[in-house]
């Protein structure tokens, strides 16, 4: 079992940066892939970032790559999503997630097995 606790959400402007943080607990983190993913309301969970268990490979999707990054420090148990200059169409609830590895799917939401509650990200025109 792996908990999760997403921080760093807010509210701010288009053009504006937030870090996201994950902080794991429970097994060991660097056994895991994370991910990141968002959902709007009305709208599907969607994938926005991964990373490998090393940090060694990452993966965005296209609408956030070049102002997205996503990093992770195993010593903390942590994993980060550097977010530079946001545009209102970011706005979401962010979500960490973590699973065995990046083989497969690792875009699918529905292939990773821990999650956390969620933090919200608002960026206004």
């Amino acid at each position: 079992q792996v908990q999760l606790v997403e921080s760093g959400g807010g509210l701010v402007q288009a053009g504006d940066s937030l870090r996201l943080s994950c902080a794991a607990s429970g097994r060991t983190f660097s056994n895991y892939a994370m991910g990141w993913f968002r959902q709007a309301p009305g709208k599907e969970r969607e994938f926005v970032a991964a990373i490998s268990w090393s940090g060694g490979t990452t993966y965005y999707r296209d609408a956030v790559k070049g102002r997205f990054t996503i990093s992770r420090d195993n010593a903390k148990n942590t994993v980060y999503l550097q977010m530079n200059s946001l545009k209102p169409e970011d706005t979401a609830v962010y979500y960490c997630a973590a699973r065995n590895d990046l083989s497969g799917n690792y875009y699918s939401h529905r292939t990773y097995a821990y999650w956390g509650q969620g933090t919200q990200v608002t960026v206004s025109s």
